[in-house]
C-alpha cells in the first residue's frame, strides 16, 4: 500500500508522517517534491541550497522512486506531500497508482503559523488552490479522494486515525498515537528550520482553541483562501 498525504504547510503533516512512521510496517518520505518546486521556481526559501543538493530535482527520478525505490521500512509506504510543489507542467499520473489522502485545516490557523517561519506569505505558498485542483484530479481519474481535518485528529487522535485506517483498508494499530522525540531518520534537511516543535511532541498536541487573531494581509490571504478549504471540508471524514 502507497498513501499520498498532500497538504499545504503548517497543517500538522509532520506529525502524520511521525505517526505512520512509528507503525512497523511503513516506510515514510518527505516532501519528496521539494527541491524540484524550488528549482523550478527560483523560489527562495530558508535553507534552499541544502534543499535542492539533499534530492532529486527531475520529477520522472522523483516519480520512479516514489513507486519503485526500496526504502528501509515495512511493507507500505506513506508519502508526504505538500500541495504546493506539485506544479501546472509537473506529471500527475502516479497518482493514479497510490491511495489520495488530502489533509485539511482552517487557512486563518495556517497562515499565522506559516507566518511564523516566512516572512511575506502568499495564497501561493500555502496550497488550498493546489489541493482543490489535486483533489479534483482525484476524483476526475475515477478514485474517491479521502479528506480528513487536523482539527479533528488533535480533538480525537485515536477515533481519527481508527477512522482513516478502515478508510483506506489498513489496520489500526495503537503505535500511530505516539512516537519519539527528536525527529525521524526520514526528516528533509529542511527539518531544523521547520520542525522544532514536533520535534519536541511526542503524540499529537490537544485540541486546537478559537481561531487567531490575524493581521489586516493575512486576513486577506485567509478569507481568500476559505472557499477552497471550505469546498474540501464538505467530505471529510466523520466520525
Amino acid at each position: 500500500m502507497q498513501i499520498a498525504m498532500w497538504s499545504g504547510p503548517r497543517n500538522l503533516s509532520t506529525a502524520m508522517m511521525y505517526s505512520f512512521g512509528n507503525r512497523p510496517d511503513f516506510d515514510v518520505i518527505d516532501e519528496p517534491f521539494y527541491a524540484a518546486y524550488l528549482n523550478k521556481t527560483g523560489i527562495v526559501h530558508p535553507m534552499r541550497d541544502e534543499i535542492i543538493a539533499s534530492q532529486q530535482i527531475d520529477t520522472e527520478c522523483v516519480i520512479n522512486d516514489l513507486l519503485n525505490k526500496k526504502y528501509d521500512g515495512g511493507f507500505h509506504r506513506y508519502q508526504k506531500h505538500m500541495t504546493q510543489h506539485m506544479l501546472k507542467d509537473f506529471d500527475l499520473t502516479w497518482m493514479k497508482k497510490v491511495i489520495n489522502v488530502f489533509l485539511i485545516r482552517h487557512p486563518a490557523r495556517v497562515i499565522k503559523s506559516f507566518g511564523e517561519k516566512l516572512n511575506n506569505a502568499t495564497i501561493e505558498d500555502i496550497g488550498f488552490k493546489q489541493q482543490l485542483n489535486l483533489f479534483n484530479y482525484v476524483s476526475k481519474i475515477g478514485q474517491k479522494p479521502i479528506v480528513i481535518d487536523s482539527f479533528d485528529i488533535r480533538k480525537d487522535p485515536r477515533s481519527a486515525l481508527e477512522c482513516l485506517c478502515l478508510e483506506v483498508g489498513l489496520e489500526f494499530m495503537s503505535e500511530m498515537l505516539s512516537w519519539p522525540k527528536g525527529g525521524h531518520k526520514s526528516d528533509g534537511v529542511w527539518a531544523s528550520h521547520w520542525y522544532g516543535s514536533v520535534h519536541l511532541s511526542d503524540g499529537f498536541s490537544g485540541e486546537e482553541a478559537n481561531l487567531p487573531i490575524l493581521n489586516l494581509e493575512q486576513n486577506e490571504i485567509s478569507r481568500n483562501a476559505l472557499p477552497f478549504y471550505s469546498a474540501l471540508e464538505e467530505y471529510k471524514l466523520k466520525f
